[in-house]
């Protein structure tokens, strides 16, 4: 929980709210990439690249409780 709490001041000045919005989503997806055992790192590049090819019925296979690392 550390590194939330380190960065708790300096992010009432993301920007507006809607920034806001989506560092609290991605935070959200690194937490439970940990959660769920995965290199939060390592998640997030996978899922990045694989983005622009992954079929949009298919996105919630890239979730962190569902996500498998390409092999």
């Amino acid at each position: 929980m550390r590194p939330w709490a380190m960065g708790r001041k300096a992010w009432w000045f993301a920007g507006s709210e809607l920034a806001g919005q989506r560092a609290a989503k991605v935070m959200s997806l690194v937490h439970s990439a940990k959660l769920h055992g995965h290199d939060p790192w390592a998640y997030l590049k996978d899922v990045l690249e694989r983005l622009l090819s992954h079929p949009n019925h298919r996105i919630d296979e890239l979730l962190p409780h569902r996500w498998m690392p390409a092999a």
